[in-house]
């Protein structure tokens, strides 16, 4: 694998780990399995992608992203707690919607912005390489995101979400509002999604109505491989994992399709990522010496 795909791959990690991010607040920290990710990220890339074509500046752009994946959000959150929509069937059904309202946004299914400025434009003139420019732009984002989020959830509202999700009867006792909870959950955690979406088509110089598809299965690959390598309690350093997971998830990716005595293609990266994300999580119970439940 060459200097230059290995630079690429850290770039496509650095902007999954948003989603990682993501796919922990509402996995992790709420017990809600969201599909909605698959869809709030391209609405994330639509949503920048048609405002920096129309002229507007791409950090308002980028933070409309934001909204709009939060709005995604809390329309799960709205079907789940509101209706008792199984979280699970409800982050299905926004999903399914978000498809034809990406396309609505966009007009069509893909938007180049390849010739328009981005948040990465002014960054270009420092005399960097541009391989070097987005990973390092990406890393400062992300270490902020962290460090953000880490505080967050040790405040006291981020303790009273995070006691939502591990006992949510137990929370209600002690008088804590669930809902509103999985209202800002969701609505975070799809909020970094619709991030990483608008960083992804800012990044590749398009936003695709199809972008989305295995969105979440690369969002669980970031938390499942940081929870196996960074076996810890602090918050700051399981955030950290996410993050380095994603990277080293997207890597072995990269070097899986780059060994051509294997037979990949790139049309097999989500056979690449099933059995990645398959491994990481039988390896934990093989080190334990531990056989499947049967």
């Amino acid at each position: 694998m060459s200097i230059i795909a290995l630079f690429g791959a850290t770039e496509l990690g650095l902007v999954y780990a948003f989603v990682g991010l993501g796919v922990y607040l509402s996995f992790r920290i709420l017990d809600f399995p969201d599909l909605t990710v698959d869809g709030s990220f391209p609405l994330g890339a639509a949503v920048t992608a048609v405002l920096i074509v129309a002229g507007i500046n791409p950090w308002v752009a980028t933070g409309a992203a934001i909204i709009a994946g939060c709005c995604a959000g809390l329309v799960t959150a709205f079907l789940n707690v509101r209706f008792k929509i199984l979280h699970l069937l409800a982050s299905i059904l926004t999903m399914i919607a978000l498809f034809s309202i990406n396309i609505r946004i966009m007009g069509r299914p893909n938007v180049p912005i390849l010739n328009q400025e981005t948040v990465l434009t002014p960054f270009y003139d420092l005399g960097l390489q541009s391989y070097l420019v987005r990973p390092l732009f990406l890393a400062v984002l992300v270490i902020v995101a962290v460090l953000a989020l880490a505080w967050f959830l040790s405040t006291d509202f981020g303790l009273a979400m995070r006691a939502t999700g591990a006992n949510s009867q137990m929370a209600r006792a002690q008088g804590v509002s669930t809902n509103l909870y999985i209202y800002v959950g969701m609505a975070l955690s799809n909020g970094l999604v619709g991030l990483a979406g608008a960083l992804f088509a800012q990044t590749n110089g398009f936003a695709d109505v199809t972008s989305g598809v295995g969105t979440i299965v690369v969002g669980l690959a970031a938390v499942i491989v940081g929870e196996t390598l960074f076996r810890a309690r602090s918050i700051l350093i399981i955030l950290i994992g996410v993050v380095v997971g994603s990277i080293i998830y997207r890597i072995a990716i990269q070097l899986a399709l780059s060994f051509d005595d294997i037979g990949l293609r790139a049309s097999d990266v989500n056979l690449a990522t099933a059995v990645l994300v398959a491994l990481a999580l039988i390896l934990p119970r093989l080190r334990k010496g531990g056989a499947p439940a049967t």
